[in-house]
């Protein structure tokens, strides 16, 4: 008999529901949900701060060096203010060549020509559109080029290997031309790849014209690009095998296609003698850029890379020699491998609107391989975390989605980040679940 009595009670409750749902949802879900605590973050961590910046690309290179000023762009830099070097370069940079952070800068920022640096790019490109066993005819523009030049004639046909040994040993203008004509079809093709790659790499304020680094502008701005950006580039290109075979070769000889001219190339990295643990490096001059260089080194197992821009002009050749060594030595004296991983970061629990649950909980879920962060400090480096998640969720959330992110900094700059996974998944709210959960509470009572 109680239980006909049950029955009617529910039949009557059910045919109130579309009246009273909007009631059902909070009585219900407060009902069945136990509220866990939510744990704040922001008591135990020190958090960096770190503005995520879009840059466009601007339509000339002024606008380009305003949008630069105006943006916490790349790496924050140190300003040295106790410890300055005495360097003669208009712009200089030294970074960590493992995770790119600017670990000393002048001026880094500066858009200014950067000369024959420029065929680092310029090799890159070739490397990754090219193959190396492609037969590159030379055009009349490439035999008419300006020293430094091979002294290649018109119709002359090499292999696209022994051009990029020239290219990179002894700098030559007429095989940076013609590798450019054969890879990307004409010199503004070419440009057009060197500036999407520039791109990619985050360099905004990188723009070519040449494939040789000679002096040019027009109507978009001057072939041009920044001491950090430089650094950047090289940062990249050191990771191919076959740009390291070239730039650390220290001689090269080759013949045209049908074996009538002979040639030989010198590296004229002159780094190799003056520093143990050279990677790579390449020089530069023009009159509006001066002497350039950049070069990369491997000390103990730190990798450094060092820019230098407008670094004297003639007869002062070794200027450019004096301010990377003072760079590479200041990396070198200053700087050493530290364990920055925390593993105590707490996460929060964030809270799921219009969730059948109240709260998720979430993990960083990292794998063994990444459980240990080195990264190059000095002894006064600031290491923080920033934990970025949400405080609450909009229902239905699944298990395994990405929630936010956990980074580690060293005086602002994030040198690594790793996502944050949601743990639970939890439904929305819906009128059937209400109805589940009303009907239970009400036949359990």
């Amino acid at each position: 008999m109680f239980y006909k009595y049950k029955i009617a009670a529910l039949s009557l409750l059910l045919s109130l529901l579309f009246i009273i749902s909007p009631f059902t949802y909070a009585f219900a879900k407060n009902a069945y949900d136990t509220p866990q605590p939510h744990k704040s973050i922001a008591t135990s961590l020190n958090l960096c701060k770190a503005d995520n910046v879009l840059l466009k690309l601007s339509e000339n290179a002024d606008e380009r060096q305003e949008a630069h000023e105006n943006t916490d762009y790349l790496q924050s830099a140190r300003e040295n203010a106790d410890d300055k070097l005495k360097l003669h370069a208009n712009a200089a940079v030294l970074i960590d060549g493992d995770s790119g952070r600017i670990l000393y800068s002048h001026n880094s920022d500066k858009i200014m020509p950067m000369a024959s640096t420029t065929k680092i790019m310029t090799c890159i490109i070739a490397l990754e559109y090219g193959c190396l066993d492609d037969i590159v005819t030379a055009s009349s523009n490439a035999a008419s080029q300006p020293e430094v030049r091979l002294g290649i004639h018109t119709g002359n046909q090499f292999k696209l290997k022994d051009l990029l040994y020239s290219l990179m040993l002894e700098s030559h203008n007429d095989s940076a031309v013609a590798i450019a004509e054969h890879v990307g079809g004409s010199i503004e093709g070419f440009a057009g790849l060197m500036n999407q790659k520039a791109r990619d790499l985050g360099c905004f304020n990188t723009y070519f014209i040449t494939p040789n680094g000679l002096d040019a502008k027009n109507e978009e701005g001057i072939h041009s690009t920044t001491a950090s950006e430089l650094a950047l580039m090289l940062r990249y290109a050191i990771k191919n095998e076959a740009f390291l075979e070239i730039t650390k070769t220290k001689s090269y000889a080759f013949k045209t296609i049908d074996g009538k001219r002979s040639f030989s190339v010198t590296n004229k990295n002159a780094l190799f003698s003056m520093m143990d643990g050279v990677i790579s490096g390449k020089t530069g001059f023009t009159n509006d850029a001066g002497f350039c260089y950049v070069g990369a080194i491997n000390n103990g197992g730190r990798t450094y890379i060092a820019a230098v821009l407008a670094c004297g002009w003639p007869p002062h050749k070794a200027y450019k020699w004096i301010d990377v060594k003072a760079l590479f030595n200041y990396g070198i004296k200053n700087y050493n491998y530290k364990e920055i991983y925390d593993d105590k970061i707490e996460l929060p629990a964030p809270k799921v609107i219009d969730g059948c649950k109240e709260f998720t909980t979430l993990s960083l879920r990292i794998s063994d391989e990444s459980l240990h962060i080195n990264a190059l400090m000095r002894e006064d480096d600031i290491v923080t975390t920033k934990v970025d998640v949400p405080d609450t969720l909009n229902a239905p959330v699944r298990e395994g989605s990405v929630a936010g992110s956990v980074s580690y900094c060293i005086n602002g700059t994030i040198i690594q980040s790793f996502p944050v996974y949601i743990n639970e998944s939890v439904d929305k709210i819906s009128y059937r679940w209400c109805l589940k959960k009303t009907a239970d509470l009400f036949f359990c009572s």
